[in-house]
């Protein structure tokens, strides 16, 4: 039974091998290595190098070589040693053994009666990253030294194949870096144009030019319309004739299928609709044409479409340079097309952009952003909630009395300062009374000497003496009084329960004071007053009665209700903004740790409205305003 044949690299198949190339003329030496060096046929090149390793290694009964074909990755056999008509597949399984385990070796050969009739000598060819081929040899019986020999000889002479297949790779790179600079060079002559009509146009030129194409047109999508925007070597054209309608159907048919198109077919790839393809070079003298769509994202922004004499038909090179533009210009011309559109045209085409993605296929995200816009504007537009104006508040004392000087003196003892929480009668200072004391003393012994002379007047019977000195002694009496009201005076005490809002005159024991100085201000802790600071704007809104609730920034987990008690007619400016102050009053009892001059935020309830007209209500007030400001 014959062995099997190989095929895949993969598992070491290759084809059969009864059928071979004609070997090349044993005899003639010259010839042979002329074929290594003059050819660049793969199978020329690997019949000349066997017949020199067949001639090289001594007593080689027989040799092949296995190419990898570069179609469908399959081995087949490229060089037949010595005699093409002789039947080598028994060499099928040493090669499949090379192929498989990707090294060289040599193994016996089974003989009459067991013995070792000779041996298979295989060497794979790999290079440029990939298993190439592979080479058999059937030598002769030998000794291990001149078996070993000739593998080395064998694994030196593989390095001919294998600079063969690096090459042709080394060719196909240049070409295809060739290629390569040729489709960036045609991109950069539109990139360096400043407008879209410029830019298509130098593209359009350049692929003409290198291509050696009759025409080239490139049409570009408004809306669902496409338009061809330049023609190569055509400074002006007419959109609206014949030639140019049916370019612009061949372009609509390619985009459509979102594939290249072209006519004649090219490849052997799957077959695309071409019937305007093929209108366009018979109504109009076209020998081949070729369209590809230009792709910007995910959507066909345009198309290219190529035109060509019958002689010059397009090949699969010349298809794989004008998509490799197509891919790279396409979004170049889209951004351009659309920077040089005016402010309007923008944003009707963003519009539309935007619509199509909402209604067509795929953009889940942005469909369910505008089922969730939707329903938030659906929601602000019919239900309602309670408006309420919010405002910075300050808390004030509802009563605030000033301590002041009772008469001109000096600080002898002040143990009260700003913040103390004091009872009523408590000391908040104590002015000095030595001189008081002294004057009290000077005024009694005045006193008692206008009353010794009053006796005397009254025992010598002298009446206008006694009137002289009782308005004397009046006088004394009336001076020690003052004196004694001063001294019961001296201590300032608070009138009431409180606290003590300002006044701190503990550095400044023995200075001098005037007469009705404030010396301290003292409020009650039990009855507050709110101070709401309403913005302008909301002023119209703000009525007394109406409640409201307070949030301190020393307690934000509390919140306190009030009432707005009075709206005051004077304004506030500060800080680029104009307030205007209303009162209002705490709901039941102040509580413990409040105290005079904290702030917070307050929000008065004005009543019911829309959501939408509650949070747009600013923006609306200042567009009238500035509408009013500028309209005539």
């Amino acid at each position: 039974m014959p062995p099997p044949a190989l095929g895949s690299p993969g598992s070491g198949n290759v084809t059969g091998i009864a059928a071979a190339p004609r070997p090349a003329d044993a005899g003639q030496e010259s010839a042979l290595w002329a074929g290594l060096v003059g050819t660049g046929d793969a199978q020329v090149f690997a019949q000349s190098w066997l017949a020199i390793q067949c001639r090289l290694i001594p007593a080689v009964a027989g040799g092949i070589v296995l190419l990898r074909s570069e179609r469908d990755g399959n081995f087949a056999p490229a060089a037949v040693w010595p005699d093409v008509r002789r039947d080598m597949r028994y060499l099928t399984p040493v090669a499949q053994r090379a192929l498989t385990e990707r090294r060289g070796f040599a193994m016996p050969r089974p003989g009459e009666g067991g013995a070792t009739g000779g041996h298979y000598a295989a060497w794979p060819v790999q290079a440029v990253g990939l298993l190439q081929g592979v080479v058999v040899l059937d030598l002769a019986l030998r000794p291990e030294a001149e078996l070993q020999a000739a593998l080395r000889q064998l694994h030196w002479g593989a390095s001919g194949l294998e600079l063969l297949f690096t090459r042709d790779a080394v060719a196909k790179m240049n070409a295809r870096r060739e290629r390569l600079q040729g489709v960036l060079e045609v991109v950069a002559a539109g990139a360096v144009q400043g407008r879209f009509s410029a830019a298509a146009m130098a593209i359009a030129n350049e692929l003409a030019t290198r291509l050696r194409c009759d025409r080239v047109s490139i049409g570009l999508y408004r809306g669902r319309k496409l338009r061809i925007d330049a023609v190569s070597h055509s400074a002006q054209f007419k959109e609206r004739t014949n030639l140019m309608r049916a370019a612009a159907a061949a372009m609509e048919e390619a985009t459509d299928q979102a594939v290249t198109v072209a006519f004649p077919p090219v490849g052997t790839g799957t077959p695309a609709v071409s019937r305007a393809h093929e209108a366009l070079m018979q109504g109009h003298g076209t020998g081949a044409c070729l369209t590809v769509p230009l792709m910007a994202g995910r959507r066909a922004s345009g198309a290219i479409t190529l035109e060509r004499p019958a002689e010059r038909p397009f090949d699969a090179e010349t298809l794989e340079i004008c998509e490799a533009v197509a891919g790279l210009a396409g979004p170049m011309l889209d951004v351009h097309r659309r920077e040089d559109q005016w402010l309007l045209g923008r944003a009707v085409e963003k519009s539309g952009d935007t619509l199509r993605k909402l209604f067509g296929p795929r953009h889940a995200g942005l469909k369910l952003g505008a089922i969730v816009l939707v329903a938030v504007l659906a929601f602000m537009t019919l239900a309602k909630g309670t408006f309420r104006v919010s405002s910075n508040t300050l808390l004030e004392p509802l009563v605030q009395q000033a301590a002041v000087a009772p008469f001109d003196g000096y600080i002898r003892e002040a143990p009260a300062r700003a913040g103390d929480t004091v009872k009523q009668g408590a000391v908040l200072a104590r002015l000095d009374d030595r001189e008081l004391r002294l004057e009290r003393l000077k005024w009694m012994s005045q006193e008692e000497e206008y009353a010794k002379q009053f006796r005397q007047a009254m025992a010598d019977r002298n009446p206008a003496q006694v009137q002289i000195v009782t308005a004397q002694l009046e006088q004394a009496r009336a001076q020690a009084a003052r004196v004694n009201d001063q001294l019961q005076r001296t201590t300032v005490a608070t009138p009431f329960d409180g606290i003590v809002v300002s006044g701190d005159l503990t550095q400044q024991l023995g200075a001098p004071v005037e007469k009705g100085k404030v010396l301290f201000e003292v409020a009650p802790l039990a009855s507050f007053r709110l101070v709401i600071k309403v913005d302008e704007r909301d002023i119209a809104y703000v009525k007394p009665g109406q409640r409201g609730s307070l949030l301190l920034s020393a307690f934000p987990e509390t919140a306190m209700s009030f009432t707005v008690t009075q709206v005051t007619p004077v304004s506030d400016p500060k800080d680029g903004r104009n307030t205007f102050r209303v009162e209002g009053e705490l709901a039941g009892a102040a509580e413990a740790r409040l105290r005079p001059g904290m702030q917070g935020v307050g929000k008065v309830e004005i009543g019911n409205a829309r959501y939408l007209w509650i949070w747009t209500r600013e923006v609306t007030d200042w567009l009238r305003l500035a509408a009013w400001k500028w309209l005539p």
